[in-house]
């Protein structure tokens, strides 16, 4: 487990991380996302013994990191594993000659070397291009190198700063079911910095949301997907992939107008009828303008995109009942700076 305790960083007047306290559980993937800007690269900086804060904890399974020697910091960091939105391979060594290069700075014995970097290009489907020269892959593949450059010594702990911002969205998804598959089989802790709130949906079981240096929520995905606070948050969220791309987020638009309300349904509620008993129960007409299903760290989160007209005592009673239902009821803000 991974504690952070009132981390602060300061560059003069720059303040990138106030007072950060998260907890990180062991064998999970957890999600660091923010703008530009919102500190999260730094936080990441911080948790990796990368920099030293300025004040605060950084504590691995209950002991202080935040502060080692060189000795005890350089043993520490050859178990934490690190990858890069740029993937910082060397281009004069071949696929294998990266993933050998940690194993060779830690003094390896050559024969193991070669054991082990052939298990390790077979784990992330490159057993075939150990030879090839870095300027002949592809993104994805280069990505792939760096992951499994990554895991050369056994890390404890995988860092991926921006990983996927680099890939298309086929590859993207690629590279995340790889990395949840290589977490699974490798009791791995992964903290994942992205700025995509696509990575987090389809990656995560945690997520904290970071705005100017400060955590502004942190929970589960599930629940920060069904019930967001920040305004940050609901930002990320309203701009959930691009509405022309279903098969990335399973939410349909048959309508360019409206959509003043979003309605999120966590769980079983996804398949109940609740607009039907609205319109039965309420004197109210719903136009329904946007709707679909994704799955959210396996629970079903069903989003509709509505407007509905009515008195507007009526409206008030329809909006109560829905939250007293369970479901996640939003004003489309975004909607409403479009205005």
């Amino acid at each position: 487990m991974i504690e952070l305790q009132g981390l602060n960083k300061f560059y003069g007047n720059l303040h990138p991380v106030n007072n950060i306290s998260l907890t990180i559980p062991d064998n999970s993937i957890f999600g660091i996302i923010g703008k530009s800007g919102a500190g999260k690269s730094t936080l990441v900086r911080l948790i990796s013994l990368l920099e030293r804060p300025d004040s605060g904890a950084v504590l691995y399974n209950g002991v202080h990191v935040e502060n080692l020697e060189k000795k005890a910091l350089l043993a520490q960091r050859r178990k934490l594993g690190m990858i890069f939105q740029n993937f910082n391979l060397f281009s004069s060594r071949s696929a294998s000659g990266n993933v050998a290069y940690p194993l060779e700075i830690a003094g390896v014995p050559k024969g193991v070397i070669k054991e082990r970097v052939a298990e390790l290009l077979s784990l992330v489907g490159l057993e075939d291009r150990g030879e090839a020269r870095i300027s002949t892959l592809s993104g994805g593949q280069k990505q792939r190198v760096a992951i499994a450059r990554a895991l050369a010594n056994k890390p404890e702990i995988l860092f991926c700063d921006e990983a996927t911002s680099a890939l298309d969205p086929q590859t993207t998804r690629s590279i995340l079911s790889l990395i949840k598959e290589i977490q699974q089989k490798m009791n791995l802790t992964v903290v994942m910095i992205t700025h995509q709130m696509e990575v987090v949906r389809d990656s995560c079981q945690y997520v904290a949301v970071l705005e100017n240096g400060v955590v502004m929520e942190q929970g589960t995905v599930s629940d920060i997907f069904t019930h967001p606070q920040s305004p940050v948050t609901k930002d990320f969220l309203s701009n959930l992939a691009p509405m022309e791309d279903p098969e990335t987020l399973k939410l349909v638009r048959w309508s360019d107008d409206g959509g003043g309300y979003i309605l999120r349904f966590p769980g079983v509620q996804t398949g109940e009828p609740v607009l039907s008993r609205i319109a039965k129960k309420f004197n109210v007409e719903f136009n329904i303008r946007a709707g679909g299903i994704q799955n959210i760290d396996g629970i079903p989160v069903g989003t509709l995109l509505t407007d509905f007209s009515g008195p507007e005592d009526e409206k008030e009673k329809v909006l109560n009942y829905l939250k007293e239902s369970g479901i996640t009821v939003e004003k489309n803000t975004i909607l409403e700076g479009k205005k």
